[in-house]
């Protein structure tokens, strides 16, 4: 017998089966998960926040357009969930940086890599929101340019447009001194 397919359980599971969400629950953890854990490079948060993804899907999924593939739509919950997550962090994230620092010396180039990725983090915590999103799809989701433009529904010319201001703000971001 074939397994069901993801818009097989979504219909199941919008008519209450709960067995039918928990499949597409398990299908689909592995990969709401790695979104999540690179968006936040933290495993709880990331566990956590793959969990809030679920929730608040299952929560909508009234209104999900059976059409579309869940797949990609349930990524751009997570990446949104951490999104909003990060901004609402913001002030407390240098402090936790600073105390995790003091508990765990670690190597120079080890503390370099870190505070790297802090720098690109912040920095894409910085970028506006359209902007974050499609980067976040583009190299994090791998998706291609013409799949952004349908997943957002926007012409391909803005998804180019919004990748193009979005690597210069990094860049300069990035490169200028001090931070």
């Amino acid at each position: 017998m074939n397994a069901p397919t993801d818009r097989d359980l979504i219909l199941r599971a919008k008519r209450g089966e709960s067995e039918a969400y928990g499949e597409i629950v398990t299908r689909h953890q592995t990969s709401v998960f790695n979104v999540c854990y690179r968006i936040l490079h933290n495993r709880n948060d990331a566990e956590d926040l793959a969990q809030e993804t679920f929730m608040r899907a299952y929560d909508k999924l009234e209104t999900f357009d059976i059409e579309r593939e869940f797949g990609a739509w349930i990524r751009r919950v997570a990446a949104n969930v951490c999104f909003n997550f990060l901004e609402s962090q913001k002030t407390s994230l240098a402090l936790d940086e600073e105390r995790d620092q003091d508990k765990s010396p670690s190597p120079s180039q080890q503390v370099e890599v870190k505070e790297r990725s802090e720098q690109i983090r912040q920095a894409l915590a910085s970028l506006p929101s359209n902007y974050r999103l499609v980067v976040e799809m583009r190299h994090y989701q791998e998706m291609s340019y013409d799949e952004i433009a349908h997943e957002l529904k926007i012409p391909l010319s803005d998804v180019k447009s919004h990748l193009f201001r979005a690597r210069k703000i990094l860049a300069e971001k990035l490169h200028a001194p001090n931070g």
